[in-house]
């Protein structure tokens, strides 16, 4: 498909290539990237209704079950920054081919695998694809639409690559499981397919790479390794410190937790160190002759942006997840082991929400170009809080149409728009060289706050079911089972109040700090104020921008 550039500028720096490309040429490329996004959500959702099968055929323990997620989640989260950077620097469409690359032969590889600690594995290398792909697939959405109301569609269209990954996941997943004679295996095999699909478009459709405009092109990899280290230990630990042998209290736990704290401090020390040498140019002019003194990773300044209302929008998107997914886990267990409904009944109990999804990125594409970005943000946080509220408050003996059915529409307006919303702000008040590190920073809030929101409402759940039950004398089981009916009840009610809180906080701090942020789509890219397109950027950045254009020009 043949495309044709154009040079462009917002304002008169920085300035970008423009890509003149027909409608189909759009659309294709638009697909690519969301089926990357179906592709990394899909597989954990998949690989989620399939573990009961799997432990069953490969004889793994229930309690370790939990590691063919986590596994995944722990690469796909805590590698993001790095492969943002290296989008960035070497190319998004290489970076993007080598993720869903990954995606593709490791999902194969697990559906050939034999024991526990080869699937376990094969899904933490298997997550290196999604660290990759999510970062890749914004900077190069980013760079192929200009703000205009395609940039807003593009974006709006691949947030809905969540829900229906987590749709296609748990539905095709769920049947492929209990009726193909291949059983878990084909759920694997499934995603493998897509992937090599996905494979094959983008390296048909995506433009290539051009050369980056920074003039020092090498990689912080001690801040890498810094920032990868600790966001490991603390997932790992905000994962598993419930299931440790003694808790949180858990000696290795403690341990763990306070040496990622120490790792990610030093990782700021040192990121405002090297952004401190590169922001004076004779200390940057004698710096790129030292392997020691790169560029940083991820520059501190880029959390000012706008008067610091990007370091807003990324704690938003945090609370948002820590909400959104703690309902998602405490209302699946409240199906299935309060009500007792089968897999399959519970997964019709959520089909709304991944229908509403795809209609909340539609409604995204619609206004975000004529509504200020406050209103979305406000309304998709207060909206999922109220869904936890709805079963902070349910009545058992009530029908699923009253609380569960508005509970699931309502839940995914949060996570929509603010995922929508949020990466068109970030797209927005980014440079050029820093789409993919923006997407990537992004996303990683968004990990850390599924994690963050599951161990906070888990520890309430906890003490809430042991509190409650020593009132009737009993003595709580490590899997809560034997706990009277009524202290169950309580407990899924009381972690539905900490989703809540965590909802109600984010709408609070939207509301508070970013009313005067304004629309971040446009209908067209001349809507877009001259005095917009560079309030966002620091002036030397701008300077140094338009340097490196003119110099790869």
């Amino acid at each position: 498909m043949a495309v044709k550039q154009r040079e462009s500028t917002l304002s008169e720096k920085p300035r970008y290539i423009v890509v003149e490309r027909s409608l189909l040429n759009q659309i294709i490329l638009v697909a690519t990237c969301t089926t990357a996004m179906i592709l990394n959500t899909g597989s954990s959702s998949a690989a989620a209704i399939a573990l009961p099968t799997i432990g069953d055929k490969l004889h793994i323990v229930e309690y370790k079950l939990q590691w063919i997620l986590s596994a995944y989640a722990l690469s796909a989260g805590c590698l993001l920054l790095l492969f943002g950077r290296l989008a960035d620097l070497y190319g998004r469409k290489l970076v993007f081919l080598f993720g869903v690359l990954c995606l593709a032969v490791f999902s194969l590889g697990c559906g050939f695998a034999h024991n526990e600690i080869t699937i376990d594995v094969l899904r933490g290398l298997q997550g290196i694809g999604g660290a990759a792909v999510v970062p890749a697939a914004l900077g190069i959405l980013a760079h192929a639409f200009p703000p205009s109301r395609a940039r807003a569609i593009a974006f709006s269209t691949f947030a809905a690559g969540a829900p229906m990954g987590g749709a296609i996941g748990s539905v095709i997943g769920g049947v492929l499981t209990q009726l193909t004679g291949a059983t878990w295996c084909s759920v694997f095999f499934l995603f493998a397919g897509l992937g090599a699909a996905c494979f094959v478009a983008g390296l048909m459709v995506i433009d290539k790479d051009t050369p980056s405009t920074e003039k020092d092109r090498r990689v912080d990899w001690l801040g890498a390794f810094l920032v990868t280290a600790g966001l490991v230990l603390i997932v790992f630990v905000l994962s598993d410190g419930s299931i440790a042998p003694n808790g949180f209290a858990t000696s290795y736990i403690i341990a763990f937790i306070v040496i990622g704290v120490i790792l990610l401090i030093m990782f700021i020390f040192w990121q405002h160190y090297l952004e401190k040498i590169h922001d004076d140019p004779e200390a940057a002019a004698l710096a790129i002759d030292k392997w020691w003194t790169p560029p940083p990773l991820m520059k501190l300044s880029i959390w000012t942006r706008m008067r610091g209302r990007m370091a807003v929008m990324l704690w938003i998107a945090f609370l948002e997840w820590c909400s959104f997914f703690s309902w998602q886990l405490w209302v699946q267990l409240y199906y299935q082991n309060f009500l007792h409904l089968t897999p399959v009944l519970t997964m019709v109990r959520l089909l709304p929400m991944f229908v509403t999804g795809m209609v909340c990125n539609l409604i995204v594409a619609l206004v975000v170009g004529r509504v200020d970005v406050v209103f979305l943000i406000v309304a998709g946080t207060a909206l999922t809080a109220t869904a936890n509220l709805l079963f902070a408050v349910i009545n058992v003996s009530s029908p699923y149409w009253a609380f569960g059915f508005p509970s699931a529409i309502l839940s995914v307006f949060g996570a929509d728009f603010v995922f929508a919303a949020g990466t068109l702000f970030v797209a927005k008040i980014s440079l050029p060289h820093e789409q993919s590190l923006g997407g990537a920073l992004f996303q990683t809030m968004t990990q850390l706050g599924s994690s963050f929101g599951l161990s906070i409402t888990t520890i309430i759940y906890n003490s809430v079911l042991t509190n409650e039950s020593k009132t009737f004398g009993v003595a709580v089981n490590k899997s809560g089972t034997n706990a009277p009916r009524s202290a169950q009840l309580d407990a899924y009610k009381a972690a539905m109040w900490g989703g809540f809180a965590f909802g109600i906080i984010g709408a609070v701090l939207a509301a508070l700090f970013l009313r005067h942020v304004g629309i971040v789509g446009h209908q067209k890219e001349d809507d877009i104020p001259d005095e917009e397109r560079t309030a966002h950027v620091p002036e030397g950045d701008a300077q140094r921008e338009e340097k490196g254009a003119e110099e790869r020009q």
